[in-house]
């Protein structure tokens, strides 16, 4: 059982239908994977590589803004002529195979892609630049000796982990013929929804933050409490005087993030999420800031395969960039 499946109560009754956006994501990827090894000849699909990849000007946005919105990207700005860069990039390279995918090498050539380097204000080379959720988080210049590198990255990955995926763990010889067991339902995941059920959203948000404390990547507990959150934030909210005053102060950034959380409540979900990415475009630092991460937590309240959800996170690329 989802945060989804279960009848709310009045208090929930106007909160997005995660439900069934969700069974619907579900089915298209069983189509699709259906499809995939069908066309296969049965054989399952080749896992994706791109763990380094080559960025340009053009190209900036999609690869890297976006693409960090959901995985740490290593920017490595070198050029032809460093020889300090032929020294560093073998290194990255290397990290970027054993990290499988836990993070995205993107190279720049800055000779090249003048446009980066000026954006990024980059002073020398090579520069190395960690980006995540569209934001410079942290870097170097120079070339540090693997170990050092390791160290850097070390740090950044357990900075960054609360908001990662838990690393997929190795394979597991189980006996052909063994059954699977069925999942049992999580206990604070049905505390959450028996709560819910009751109208006490403290207790459901509790409960889901015990659920996201032990498994930090749950689908569902990420879902009922950007839902609960939802509903806090706008119960007290005159809806119609907000949509009003938001309509009247586009570029007041408290207004918007109202005005989207009542518009994602009521259902309208790409109207929410274009209202926040529209909000980015006008405002400008702390405002800028804090439009950014509200949008990103709506995203939260939706299954991560959602369309809309791919959509927003393009526009919000182009926004940043």
């Amino acid at each position: 059982m989802s945060p989804a499946d279960f009848t709310r109560p009045a208090s929930l009754q106007g909160a997005v239908d995660l439900g069934a956006r969700k069974q619907a994501l579900e089915a298209q990827a069983r189509r699709e994977a259906a499809a995939q090894q069908a066309a296969a000849g049965g054989a399952p699909a080749a896992p994706a590589a791109g763990t380094v990849i080559d960025v340009t000007d053009e190209t900036f946005a999609t690869e890297v803004i976006e693409r960090s919105m959901r995985v740490p990207v290593i920017l490595d700005l070198w050029a032809t002529w460093c020889e300090p860069c032929k020294q560093l990039s073998p290194i990255l390279e290397k990290l970027a195979a054993e990290a499988a995918g836990r993070w995205v090498l993107a190279k720049v050539d800055v000779d090249a892609s003048p446009q980066i380097s000026g954006a990024l204000q980059v002073q020398s080379i090579p520069t190395v630049l960690a980006v995540f959720q569209g934001q410079a988080v942290t870097g170097f210049q120079g070339a540090l000796p693997e170990a050092q590198v390791r160290q850097w990255l070390d740090q950044l990955m357990q900075a960054l982990a609360q908001y990662l995926p838990p690393a997929p763990e190795g394979p597991q010889d189980e006996p052909e013929e063994a059954a699977a067991p069925q999942p049992q339902a999580d206990p604070d995941l049905l505390a959450a929804e028996n709560a819910i059920e009751e109208g006490d959203l403290d207790a459901a948000a509790a409960a889901y933050e015990r659920l996201l404390a032990r498994s930090p990547a749950d689908p569902d507990a990420k879902i009922g409490l950007a839902g609960v959150g939802l509903v806090r934030r706008t119960q007290d909210l005159d809806a119609g005087a907000v949509l009003r005053r938001a309509a009247e102060s586009p570029a007041d950034a408290d207004l918007q993030t109202q005005a989207a959380d009542i518009e994602m409540l009521g259902g309208r979900v790409d109207e929410a999420f274009e209202r926040l990415v529209q909000a980015v475009r006008r405002t400008s630092g702390d405002d800028r800031d804090r439009v950014r991460r509200h949008l990103l937590s709506l995203f939260d309240a939706l299954p991560a395969g959602d369309p809309s959800v791919a959509k927003a996170r393009r526009n919000l690329a182009s926004a940043l960039f």
